[in-house]
């Protein structure tokens, strides 16, 4: 198996500059992206990352979720194709690189493989998975979900945004239904290169994460019934308190996150108060509570104690409880070969690297269920990510991309 020599790099100003193109498109209100699946500005941006790809002489399939690959072709026809990609959708209020970072780092590979005139044996796709986020359309990782089985067409078509509009409706008003069955498509491998979301990497000065697992995840939805009242004539002891139920449970959601280290995370970052009314007591309370773990055992212990808890704790107030888990997987280990691989550019490149584990979900979690994958992870400013403020620098993004150059390359094994 042919490997590119060590001096072989991407070009890091054509992959920052095609970062900052992209970030034109669904501008946020502080200086983020604010791009949601299925939008307008969703569209556009495809439509971009198309007419790049057209340019590097690609041809592009679209599947039935809206999913777009682009294919460079390898010297053998049999050969399964070598994938790498991320997602253009962004959050509400959403960064310039979460997702992005990944698909056109994976356009930047392709741009130097034919910079280079390299040839491999195995095609090479791009793709641009469609709903990653999960922001509009709930669950997150909808479009690859599809594709690994773990979720149907019709459940994904289903979904609706916070106006009733379904996903199955706005994919064709945006004009990117394909004709493609998802999860047709067989992979050789999956690779996706991310952002880290979360402060590790910056803090021990590494240049490069080499992902080793994704932590499972549940969501948890918890819906609380108490009684509407008035917060200044109902008395202390007659008041059936739907929020103080909810604030009891989120004390106990963190204890049981810290009884349960290292290795484990919980909180909630949803609330939703009705009437909402700052002088009567909420008749009803929804939250969403997200727990996640690299290690299956502690994630299952960890759901059953706070929703054994958690209907005690409303009990004792005589408030409802009822919970719906509206969002799992279980978590994940990378294939040790593409891991090894990932390292192995890493050092041969001199980047610093370190193993690390994705606390976050991507497209890859589930890619893993059907073909050999692994993620490459590059520092982000504080940790931040979620937000109009994340940043990266445009060293840390060309040092990850040539990682992803020399391993993808590698996999799909280049033609001498």
């Amino acid at each position: 198996m042919a490997a590119p020599g060590e001096n072989l790099r991407i070009n890091p100003d054509r992959l920052w500059d095609s970062l900052m193109e992209m970030a034109k498109i669904g501008p946020g209100v502080a200086g983020g992206n604010n791009r949601q699946t299925l939008t307008d500005a969703d569209g556009e941006g495809r439509h971009l990352f198309k007419r790049w790809c057209d340019a590097a002489g690609l041809e592009t399939g679209i599947d039935k979720m809206g999913t777009m690959f682009a294919r460079r072709e390898g010297t053998d026809p049999n050969a399964l194709p070598v994938y790498v990609g991320s997602h253009l959708d962004t959050q509400p209020t959403g960064g310039k690189y979460d997702g992005v970072l990944g698909v056109l780092a994976g356009l930047e590979v392709i741009r130097t493989l034919n910079d280079l005139g390299l040839k491999t044996k195995h095609p090479v796709v791009v793709t641009n998975w469609t709903n990653e986020e999960g922001a509009r359309f709930a669950p997150a990782m909808l479009a690859s979900g599809v594709f690994a089985g773990v979720h149907t067409l019709d459940y994904a078509y289903s979904r609706k945004d916070p106006d009733g509009k379904t996903f199955g409706d706005e994919l064709k008003r945006v004009g990117w239904l394909g004709d493609e069955e998802v999860g047709a498509r067989k992979m050789h491998a999956y690779f996706e290169y991310h952002i880290e979301q979360g402060p590790i990497l910056e803090a021990q000065n590494k240049q490069i994460g080499v992902v080793t697992h994704g932590q499972g995840l549940w969501w948890l939805e918890f819906t609380l019934v108490g009684k509407e009242a008035h917060t200044g004539s109902t008395p202390m002891n007659m008041r059936v308190n739907a929020g103080l139920a909810m604030a009891r449970i989120f004390e106990m959601v963190q204890k049981v996150a810290m009884d349960n280290q290292p290795g484990a995370v919980g909180g909630v970052g949803q609330v939703k108060f009705s009437p909402n009314s700052r002088n009567v007591l909420p008749g009803t309370v929804i939250f969403t509570v997200d727990i996640r773990s690299p290690e299956q055992a502690k994630l299952d212990r960890m759901r059953a104690a706070i929703e054994t808890e958690a209907a005690r704790i409303a009990k004792e107030l005589g408030v409802g409880c009822s919970v719906e888990a509206v969002g799992h997987f279980d978590p994940v280990t990378f294939d040790p070969t593409l891991v090894a691989r990932v390292r192995a550019a890493a050092e041969k490149l001199g980047y610093s690297h370190m193993n690390i584990i994705s606390g976050a979900g991507h497209d890859a979690c589930w890619t893993a269920r059907v073909a050999p994958s692994t993620m490459v992870m590059c520092p982000c400013v504080d940790g931040l990510s979620h937000n109009e403020a994340e940043d990266i620098s445009k060293e840390w993004a060309a040092a990850g991309c040539d990682v992803l150059f020399h391993a993808v390359a590698e996999t799909a094994e280049i033609v001498e």
